[in-house]
């Protein structure tokens, strides 16, 4: 029996919005995409359950410096509630805990039980979730049938949004921060009507800067790598495009060369604090770097090719 030919990977950067499928973890979407790609580093940007579709931004060799960044932007997702089951995950894939009859729910209902929801909120996340306690995934020690308390921890909910009500189900957009779990908001609506629920589909629709995504599905990606790298390269956005809306530093090739080398560069004119993009002259990021508003600019992230100005 003949093996299959070893991939050769190689260098390349950029950002690819992937629309994950069903039924794939995050991370067998993100390897299944970089052997696609035959790229050396590759990183996601925060979990998607293998049940959830949608954007799940890909960051490949230089970009996986900004991932972090991206990790911790807001989200918004739509997402079937089905009322009626709870679950031990608190979705379609988990094992039912109770079922309870679902009363006749009216859209003045829900939204009063929604919004003690939305805003600043304490929130218990799912006890199979990615979440780490004692070093070791929660689903790990669940998945083992321990005993779990999962402490309340604060989250940010913008909105959530009632788009279709149905018989045992009701369709909701939800815009939130980081590290908020739609899973526990759909749990806590089904307990708050008294009723029960989990989440039946899930799909993220963005993460911030990327709010209007092209994306591209596995399918899409697997024609396109047939008709040959470059057509397949053409769908990578550039590092950049990551951190839209960032205040950027240009520097000519005297003070990126200071940069490069791990110095302090000293910009008078500058009266910025804060996270910046420091890009050359052509406007090529160069990495990222931190301004104190008294001018002064210190390194924190350098792409590999700074060095080289």
């Amino acid at each position: 029996m003949s093996k299959l030919p070893r991939t050769v990977f190689r260098p390349l950067d950029g950002i690819l919005l992937l629309d994950k499928p069903a039924g794939l973890s995050s991370n067998e979407a993100l390897q299944k995409v970089r052997h696609l790609f035959r790229a050396e580093k590759g990183g996601h940007t925060g979990s998607l359950d293998p049940l959830a579709t949608g954007l799940l931004p890909l960051c490949f060799g230089e970009a996986t410096k900004i991932a972090g960044h991206l990790l911790g932007n807001d989200k918004a997702y739509e997402t079937v509630a089905r009322f009626g089951v709870t679950t031990d995950t608190d979705d379609a894939d988990g094992q039912i805990l109770r079922e309870r009859p679902v009363p006749s729910l009216t859209r003045e209902q829900i939204e009063r039980a929604l919004q003690p929801l939305i805003g600043r909120v304490f929130q218990r996340p799912p006890i199979y979730s990615a979440l780490k306690q004692g070093g070791e995934p929660l689903y790990v020690r669940a998945r083992r049938g321990e005993a779990i308390d999962v402490p309340m921890r604060e989250v940010e909910v913008q909105s959530i949004e009632i788009v279709d009500l149905r018989a045992q189900e009701v369709v909701l957009r939800v815009i939130c921060g980081s590290g908020t779990y739609v899973r526990s908001i759909v749990r806590d609506l089904g307990e708050a009507l008294g009723c029960g629920a989990h989440v039946a589909a899930l799909r993220r629709l963005w993460v911030a800067p990327f709010r209007a995504p092209r994306m591209f599905t596995l399918e899409e990606l697997q024609v396109m790598a047939q008709q040959g790298e470059s057509t397949l390269d053409a769908a990578l956005l550039p590092i950049e495009a990551g951190l839209t809306g960032w205040p950027v530093i240009s520097l000519n090739e005297e003070q990126a060369k200071r940069l490069g080398q791990g110095q302090i560069v000293v910009l008078p004119e500058e009266a910025t604090s804060g996270q910046v993009l420091v890009t050359d002259l052509t406007g090529h990021p160069l990495g990222l770097g931190a301004m104190d508003g008294a001018g002064n600019l210190r390194v924190s992230r350098l792409f590999r090719w700074a060095g080289q100005c």
